[in-house]
């Protein structure tokens, strides 16, 4: 299983060493589908590997840092386009993590510019955006009216001429979602850069990114946001400060889910960890890869998939919902 092997490079990457052709294909194509191909050519980056291998993971390390510098650019035109209204803007995800120069964004991946504003703010944000020359994706009535009722985002934006995405959240999970994550407490004990953007706290980039793996998704790519959890804990090392994270978690509602984050973090990249029987089901989803990096266990995919809408929705609103979806895109395909 690619899955598993990917794991363990990233574990340990001295392990690579014993693979032999057919492993280095497995390991890079799982590594690009989880999206983590450039931080594993930064694990790797100065050990003996073959020289396509080599070739493939210089490009990633080149690539990942090219993607660095697009989103802190993106991030500081969003701050000039924001910041003079007055209201605290704060980077989320890999944004933050290269913004703030911490280990989880070495080699990142980093897609939509994702940031944190005040609720009350969404209208004001929303014009500055429009003004500054972003435009919506969504152009179908249902899904604007469904995110601004029911997400805990406005819907994505797109800008004309740079063609990159930013996400605006008013807090980190759909209102509809059983946790309620505190968002003015996020927003409240946000850290300041020296540009006058913010990241969350070190205990609550944990929260989101424990929130947003166990949830809110599906776990696609779920070895990536795994990762981004074990480096983002390093800071956590002593009784003292993992006592303070679990009770920021039990603030956000997301206690059970941290626990959940630190067994499995333990028992993937760290050293082993006491599974339960659910447990065992997210390591199965978590590892199903093929040879060739592609998804495996279409059942467990499945299962996941629905347990997302579950999470963020009661069940009458989730019949509603899946049924407008379908009916929108039967009419579309006619």
């Amino acid at each position: 299983m690619s899955g598993a092997l990917l794991v363990r490079a990233l574990r340990d990457p001295a392990s690579t060493a014993a693979l032999d052709a057919a492993g280095w294909t497995s390991l890079i194509a799982a590594a690009r589908a989880e999206q983590i191909v450039g931080t594993l050519a930064h694990r790797l980056h100065g050990l003996s590997k073959p020289a396509s291998a080599e070739r493939i993971l210089a490009d990633a390390r080149a690539s990942a840092e090219q993607g660095r510098t697009l989103a802190l650019w993106e991030a500081e035109m969003a701050g000039r386009a924001l910041l003079p209204l007055g209201i605290p803007v704060v980077l989320l995800k890999g944004t933050a993590y290269v913004a703030a120069g911490l280990a989880a964004g070495q080699g990142r991946n980093i897609g939509d510019l994702d940031i944190l504003v005040p609720r009350e703010a969404l209208p004001a944000v929303e014009a500055a955006l429009l003004e500054a020359g972003w435009e919506w994706v969504k152009a179908d009535a249902y899904d604007d009216a469904y995110y601004r009722q029911w997400m805990h985002e406005l819907p994505p934006l797109i800008h004309r001429e740079r063609d990159r995405m930013i996400d605006v959240h008013h807090t980190i999970l759909p209102p509809t979602a059983r946790p309620k994550p505190d968002a003015a407490a996020l927003l409240a004990d946000s850290v300041p850069l020296a540009n006058g953007l913010r990241v969350l706290s070190a205990e609550d980039m944990v929260c989101h990114a424990v929130a947003h793996l166990f949830a809110d998704g599906e776990l696609a790519g779920g070895l990536r946001n795994l990762w981004d959890i074990h480096c983002l804990l390093d800071a956590f090392d002593t009784p003292h400060a993992l006592a303070e994270l679990r009770k920021r978690s039990q603030r956000h509602q997301l206690g059970l889910h941290l626990e959940r984050a630190l067994r499995l973090r333990d028992h993937l990249y760290g050293n082993g960890a006491v599974l339960s029987l659910a447990d065992r089901f997210y390591v199965r989803r978590l590892l199903a890869r093929d040879g060739w990096g592609r998804s495996t266990r279409p059942v467990s995919q499945a299962a996941f998939y629905l347990r997302s809408h579950w999470l963020r929705m009661p069940p009458a609103m989730l019949a509603r919902h899946l049924w407008t979806k379908w009916r929108n895109g039967h009419r579309l395909s006619r």
